[in-house]
């Protein structure tokens, strides 16, 4: 509770001091994460198995997976690192000191079909990168430093933490479909060729990518069966051949419905998935769009997916690969909100599990305002600045800012939750500076 609603920097001694704990022995509550007292994996087994109750029986469990920077200052503080900065600008490289962390998000749909979803987090696992040994190290200490920098490869992770989340459901007895969405950064060989069983995966792809065509029936011949056939236009190539026909599909994107052309080409085959995967290459129509009503029309970058069931609808190939944003909306509420990285700990323990805490808390809150509220109507009254037209979900702010008010309204003597500030227009200059303690605190995040 103290991660979620506490008003200032999100440390530990900023949660001990929300939760009324600033008095006592802080000691133990450093060590529970120094020492990792307490389990992450049953942490995030709530809000996974709350997603798995919210699906229906025939749904597969769609997952997006992706990786993000946490920006550090100190140079003592375990697994940070120099690394390239992705919010950099694209005619220079910039660098950042930092912790690099591998999350996994669970699609939770509000209905069924095309739909919009919110994004649950189920999994943080840091991945740091290991030391670089001096210029005038040994032998044996340069090869064990390229056998570590194999094994904590973000993409190796990233098919360690597939393999944890499918024997996580196995456990769970959901025997469903895994539908893992990721960007171009996973979609490659060490993924691609170490599936678990009932998985399935949807990748963006290169546009100057090298695809094959299945090997067709030849002559019996000594030797190994041909696994390839001819070689086949480049994404690119395809997208601007006019002989393949465009298809309309309707899916739930920014706030509405909407209708996007996109081309199914299948089934082919490509080397970094192996030779025995017959995959499906789906390329979306670049979506045109104004900044003004009166500026010319702009276009967005097309994109080339790849997916490994080539039987799987095309309605639920591009709708799934649009809730992979999600992930994206995840990682700006933690990083601005929940204050993900403000921790002052250095430890390889503490600074693993104290990330990990406000995530889970942040997963448990977006569960139970799905179970509670639909809409963000009729919480607590708007700001006179705020369009009056209604919300179409709950934000991450007004949830932290409804856990306040059930937390703290009645320590404020609000009696009406829903009325505890005045809308009476009020003189736009006063004499005096009034005293608005609740709405300070309850509006602290809005």
């Amino acid at each position: 509770m103290g991660a979620l609603v506490g008003l200032g920097r999100r440390t530990v001694t900023g949660m001990l001091t929300t939760t009324g704990r600033q008095f006592v022995d802080w000691s133990a509550d450093y060590r529970v994460f120094g020492h990792g007292r307490f389990c992450v994996g049953e942490l995030f087994s709530v809000p996974r198995r709350a997603v798995l109750e919210n699906l229906d029986s025939e749904e597969p469990f769609v997952a997006m997976m992706d990786d993000t920077l946490i920006r550090k200052k100190g140079r003592k503080v375990s697994g940070t690192s120099w690394r390239r900065d992705p919010l950099g600008p694209p005619f220079c490289t910039n660098f950042i000191w930092g912790q690099r962390f591998l999350q996994v998000s669970a699609a939770l749909p509000e209905g069924p079909g095309a739909a919009r979803a919110r994004a649950i987090p189920i999994d943080l696992a840091h991945c740091p990168s290991p030391r670089k040994p001096r210029k005038n190290a040994s032998s044996e200490d340069w090869a064990l430093y390229k056998l570590a920098q194999k094994q904590t490869n973000i993409s190796r992770k990233g098919a360690e933490r597939l393999w944890h989340l499918r024997n996580e459901l196995d456990q769970d007895n959901a025997e469903r479909k895994l539908l893992m969405v990721a960007d171009g950064g996973f979609t490659n060989g060490t993924v691609l060729k170490s599936m678990p069983p009932r998985t399935e995966f949807i990748g963006r792809l290169r546009k100057d990518a090298k695809l094959y065509s299945l090997p067709g029936d030849e002559a019996p011949r000594r030797g190994r069966k041909r696994a390839y056939g001819d070689r086949l236009s480049t994404p690119e190539e395809m997208r601007r051949n006019k002989s393949i026909p465009w298809q309309k599909v309707r899916a739930h994107a920014a706030g509405e419905m909407r209708e996007f052309q996109v081309k199914s080409i299948g089934p082919v085959r490509w080397r970094s998935a192996g030779g025995g995967h017959d995959l499906r290459l789906v390329i979306i129509r670049p979506l045109g769009y104004r900044l003004t009503k009166q500026s010319p029309l702009n276009y967005r970058n097309p994109a080339y997916l790849i997916c490994t069931d080539p039987n799987l609808p095309l309605e639920k190939v591009l709708q799934s690969y649009i809730w992979r944003w999600e992930i994206e909306v995840n990682f700006r509420d933690e990083k601005t909100l929940l204050g993900i990285g403000q921790a002052q700990v250095r430890t390889e323990k503490a600074v693993e599990f104290v990330p990990a805490l406000l995530v889970a808390a942040y997963a448990m809150l977006l569960v139970a305002g799905h179970r509670v509220y639909k809409t963000g109507d009729k919480v607590f009254p708007k700001p006179k600045w705020r369009k009056k037209t209604p919300n179409s979900r709950m934000t991450t702010e007004q949830l932290i800012g409804l856990t306040r008010i059930e937390l703290w309204s009645e320590d404020m003597g609000l009696d009406n939750i829903s009325s505890f500030v005045s809308q009476v227009d009020q003189p736009q200059k006063p004499e005096k500076i009034g005293r608005h303690l609740p709405a300070a605190i309850l509006y602290a995040t809005g």
